[in-house]
């Protein structure tokens, strides 16, 4: 995959992050993947859980510094970043494939009979400012807890937007779906063309996105519910069973969760 220069290396003798202009919390480097220790760290995590305003207080001088925020479960059963078996590897860069080849590809392999993939869903209009929304979630996820994010700590992740926190993390939480995580941050980039979304969360084999442009009507969610079933199959399949029911959650909402059996 095609990456910036890591910054992330300096933090090794400067753990601070004053080099970069950041005033980092105590904090942990991971290079850790499913064949040893990488070359490089893929992301830093503070050890401390996250709190309102972390977000905020480091996101903006972390990108400066050519790093991006997401939090990261530690408290799943099968642990944080360190025991994810990332699979840097195996990941392409998003930019070389194209989003709706993708979303097709798997709208056929997982669509009930001959029914047709429809197509992209048109841009709704913004509701809020894309990074003050993603801050908006993020300190939601953090204060909340929902069930999918037990224990969320801050991470910083060398990456070009934040639709590539996936990929240049060799996430491989989608495996049982896809194995190159890159074609899935395909479509993230998309849906942060049209939807305004940022990545906010990663645990073991969960996504949480925030959305600053949702669906307003229930014919956007339904085009978006189809997107959705492609990238996700389980959000549909293992929720509420049928697309018409699950678009009607789509309609103004916020914050988009995806989990792989």
């Amino acid at each position: 995959m095609a990456t910036l220069p890591n910054p992330l290396p300096k933090l090794a003798s400067d753990p601070s992050g004053r080099s970069l202009g950041l005033q980092l919390p105590p904090g942990r480097l991971i290079d850790m993947t499913d064949e040893g220790v990488w070359h490089e760290p893929l992301l830093w995590h503070s050890e401390q859980s996250a709190s309102s305003g972390n977000w905020t207080a480091l996101g903006g001088p972390a990108a400066r510094a050519g790093l991006l925020p997401v939090l990261v479960d530690l408290g799943g059963p099968q642990g944080g970043p360190q025991q994810w078996e990332l699979t840097p590897a195996d990941v392409s860069y998003p930019g070389d494939h194209d989003a709706e080849e993708v979303l097709t590809e798997y709208w056929e392999e997982c669509a009930a009979g001959d029914e047709e993939w429809p197509g992209l869903a048109a841009a709704p209009a913004l509701t809020a400012d894309p990074d003050a929304r993603a801050a908006q979630i993020a300190d939601t996820l953090a204060e909340e807890g929902p069930s999918w994010f037990r224990s969320p700590h801050l991470a910083l992740v060398p990456a070009r937007r934040s639709a590539d926190i996936p990929a240049a993390v060799g996430w491989s939480g989608p495996a049982g779906h896809e194995n190159d995580t890159a074609r899935l941050c395909a479509v993230l980039r998309s849906w942060e063309d049209r939807f305004g979304i940022r990545v906010v969360g990663l645990g073991f084999d969960v996504l949480a996105v925030s959305v600053a442009a949702p669906p307003t009507t229930l014919a956007e969610a339904e085009r978006t519910a189809a997107e959705h079933f492609a990238f996700c199959p389980d959000n549909i399949l293992q929720g509420p069973g049928s697309l018409a029911a699950y678009a009607q959650q789509l309609v103004g909402e916020r914050t988009w969760t995806f989990w792989w059996d």
